[in-house]
């Protein structure tokens, strides 16, 4: 059987074994698709939630980390979540109309907005909160004494390199910083 080249196929094969410093590797399709469907599985409690309140799950991720930030700014939570400011603005109007978060200007300078979490968006984000954990704390239950720190340490992992820090900082500041509503 003849040996053929092709130089696409040479070079990426080069940059695969140096990324990794070895040979190419087959994908890992096991964990590919445990993360799809566990991902999937992950948001369908809070899924049906939203559905009847005609949410989605943009609307969940902006409830959640407004719940979790008092007082964030609009550019903020861009940058938390990646999408652009029209996604956000749509999402946003339709939590404000509905009553779930409120918009205020900021104390010392008044262009900013400053978002906050109605006592409604409160309940709503700790249902969905609470759906969440239950699913986590079932799946860790069985995994040893160890299981919620090796999960965090693979999560953690998982992010790229680059953002890591700014994530960890965001984490460790809701974790720590006080909560309340206007």
């Amino acid at each position: 059987m003849a040996d053929l080249n092709f130089p696409a196929v040479k070079q990426r094969q080069a940059k695969d074994e140096s990324a990794d410093s070895g040979p190419a590797r087959e994908p890992i399709w096991d964990i590919i698709e445990l993360l799809f469907f566990a991902y999937r599985d992950f948001v369908s409690d809070p899924d049906e939630v939203l559905g009847k309140l005609g949410f989605g799950r943009a609307h969940h991720r902006v409830l959640h980390f407004v719940n979790r930030n008092p007082a964030m700014k609009v550019a903020n939570l861009l940058g938390i979540l990646k999408i652009t400011k029209q996604s956000l603005g749509r999402v946003l109007k339709q939590l404000i109309d509905q009553g779930y978060i409120v918009q205020k200007e900021g104390a010392t300078d008044r262009r900013q907005r400053l978002l906050h979490v109605t006592p409604k968006g409160e309940a709503l984000a700790l249902k969905l909160a609470g759906l969440q954990t239950k699913r986590i704390l079932s799946a860790l239950e069985g995994l040893g004494p160890n299981a919620h720190e090796g999960a965090r340490q693979f999560l953690m992992a998982m992010l790229d390199a680059d953002g890591r820090d700014e994530v960890l900082r965001l984490i460790s500041q809701t974790d720590r910083g006080p909560r309340g509503r206007p």
